[in-house]
């Protein structure tokens, strides 16, 4: 069974960093791009960043272009955002999304994590 496991949310102020972790566990995850999704209380869940499995391509969502960059390490079936200058607006549940992707594909979506709640204040 496919689990997508994510750690290191918490409670920050503004302008502080967090990186998030999601490890990948019970399946097989060649060619799997990976991704984060974030959904704030009362909103619908938005795409944050994606992955493609070999790494060599990556898309960033407007409001986080620039501040959070997405990586992975295939050996250890796991992908990392790491997240600078957070702001009070970047305040959502976290989740981790994989799906399979040939190449330098983007897709995701095929399993979902449980979140971790990140919470920035001003």
């Amino acid at each position: 069974q496919v689990q997508l496991v994510e750690t290191g949310g918490g409670l920050v102020q503004a302008g502080s960093s967090l990186r998030l972790s999601c490890a990948a566990s019970g399946g097989t995850f060649d060619n799997y791009a990976m991704g984060w999704f974030r959904q704030a209380p009362g909103k619908e869940r938005d795409l944050v960043a994606v992955i493609s499995w070999s790494g060599g391509n990556t898309y960033y969502a407007d409001s986080v272009n620039g501040r959070f960059t997405i990586s992975r390490d295939n050996a250890k079936n796991t992908v990392y955002l790491q997240m600078n200058n957070l702001k009070p607006e970047d305040t959502a549940v976290y989740y981790c999304t994989a799906g399979y992707s040939a190449g330098d594909g983007l897709g995701v979506g095929d399993y979902w994590g449980k979140g971790t709640l990140v919470t920035v204040s001003s």
